[in-house]
């Protein structure tokens, strides 16, 4: 038999193999943990106690830094009384285990060598576990898992392990989340304005809105010709334009002011997006631009503008009829070539949902994709604003103005928005009731249309931290451009 065994060759191998592990590295970072308690906080902010490979030492690792949180000591005296005193390890008792644990410390300058290769082999036992789910599925795929989707799922685990270290999900400590909202709060001190979210560019949103906060699913709605992909294209460049990264501690960057924006196009062609945005920057009308009649001085504008801005961080997705399913794994993969820190997607009705069920019930469709969107903003921590259309029943009412029950097709849009937006101007319906010049009406109506000329409103109809209530704006319709109405406190004065 060990003849024949010896035949195999290069070809051998064990029929067992043990998950990467380094159990020397966990007792050494334990045992320098107990010597000196300050050890702990050179790997507190990576390690978690799911990432030892031995269920006594994640068990240890998680008193131990219960006990140093709470201002206490954590020694082999102190934390034995909350582990099991029957155990062995070995012939080891569980008090002797961590007596001799101490007793071999390392010293506390290596904690963190100890703690990066605990958490690496951690990561590769989770990539094995993807790696084996891959195979094990596409071996004996279900009938209704099409490849496609397998590849969206291993993509989604595969970045949220290269996230966080992590893919199962779970609950967060009180401690955690607290640090997170002081860390924001930091933060927005230390941001021009001094807002919490990522600034619009339009100062009277930004004061109602503390600028668009992570992880918030924005709804910006309207009827067809209200501006809602204008007000979505100037934040969207806004923030392209505004930003500043900020090279942090591990290397990488971060926004310091403005953000990469990701912006998915389903109802205009990258290029139409891009005439657009020229137009409002150069204010050169879209429609010159299209048809080709400008001047040799608006040409020179435009190649101008084009050589400051072609490096400006926003990026056009113009896939028409594209499923959650695939915006999330390109939205994923923007984040981890590019970084993203706002998505926009103009707009919702354009969608498509991921099962076959959803699309024969479109108010299902819907509430799956906005189920959808709200949990990749979490999931990326980024604010994603989605555009969404009106039902008509706006037009039969004497006042036009937008409200909630209006959202299309579900009421799931309201339900998972944590900011809902509708764009609003008067001027677009009173232009289409012109009365015949020469009557009393006629004289009401250049009247009305003087005030309303130029102005928009933005309604913020649902906000989950902050109020509701009118934004109002200026608009320059052949430029598609949104603009802050100057304060009264900075107008001349007048007299009368």
């Amino acid at each position: 038999m060990a003849e024949a065994a010896r035949k195999l060759g290069p070809a051998e191998a064990p029929l067992y193999r043990e998950a990467p592990n380094n159990i020397e590295a966990e007792q050494a970072l334990l045992g320098a943990i107990f010597v000196n308690n300050d050890a702990f906080y050179r790997v507190s902010d990576f390690l978690k106690p799911q990432h030892f490979h031995d269920p006594l030492h994640r068990k240890i690792f998680e008193v131990s830094a219960e006990l140093i949180r709470m201002g206490k000591i954590a020694n082999p005296v102190t934390i034995k009384t909350f582990l099991p005193t029957d155990a062995k390890v070995g012939d080891l008792t569980v008090p002797f285990y961590l007596a001799k644990l101490a007793a071999e410390a390392v010293t506390v300058i290596n904690a963190a060598d100890y703690g990066r290769a605990i958490y690496d082999l951690a990561t590769r036992r989770a990539l094995i576990t993807v790696g084996e789910d891959m195979v094990n599925i596409a071996f004996d795929a279900p009938v209704d898992m099409s490849p496609q989707e397998q590849i969206e799922d291993a993509e989604r685990r595969l970045f949220e392990l290269a996230e966080t270290g992590r893919y199962d999900g779970g609950f967060e400590s009180f401690s955690d989340a607290l640090k997170t909202a002081v860390d924001m709060a930091g933060a927005a001190y230390q941001r021009d304005g001094g807002l919490s979210g990522i600034s619009t560019g339009f100062r009277d949103l930004d004061h109602r809105m503390g600028g668009l906060q992570r992880s918030d699913l924005i709804i910006i709605a309207g009827r067809p010709g209200m501006g809602k992909t204008s007000l979505a294209t100037n934040i969207a460049y806004n923030i392209a334009a505004a930003y500043e990264p900020a090279q942090q501690a591990d290397g990488s960057f971060e926004a310091k002011n403005g953000g990469v924006v990701g912006f998915y196009s389903l109802e205009m062609s990258s290029e139409q997006l891009a005439t657009r945005i020229i137009s409002e920057q150069t204010e050169i009308p879209s429609s010159k631009i299209r048809r080709g009649e400008i001047t040799e001085a608006d040409f020179g504008k435009l190649v101008a503008y084009t050589q400051e801005n072609h490096k400006r961080p926003l990026f056009i997705d113009a896939t028409g009829g594209i499923s959650i399913a695939q915006l999330a794994a390109r939205a994923r993969r923007l984040k981890r070539q590019r970084g993203l820190d706002v998505l926009v997607i103009d707009y919702v009705q354009l969608m498509q949902g991921s099962s076959a069920r959803a699309q024969q019930n479109r108010v299902q469709e819907i509430t799956e994709i906005t189920t959808g969107l709200k949990a990749l903003a979490k999931e990326l921590a980024v604010p994603i604003i989605a555009l969404s259309q009106l039902s008509r029943q706006v037009e039969s009412r004497d006042d036009k103005r937008p409200q909630l029950s209006d959202l299309r097709e579900s009421g799931s849009i309201e339900q998972d928005a944590d900011v809902v937006l509708f764009v609003y101007r008067e001027e677009y319906y009173l232009r289409n009731k012109e009365p015949k010049p020469g009557t009393p009406e006629y004289v009401q109506w250049e009247t009305d249309m003087n005030e309303t000329r130029g102005k928009a409103e933005v309604i913020i109809a649902k906000q989950r931290h902050g109020p509701t209530g009118t934004v109002p704006l200026g608009f320059q319709g052949e430029f598609t451009r949104f603009f802050d109405l100057a304060e009264d406190s900075h107008l001349p004065e007048r007299f009368e």
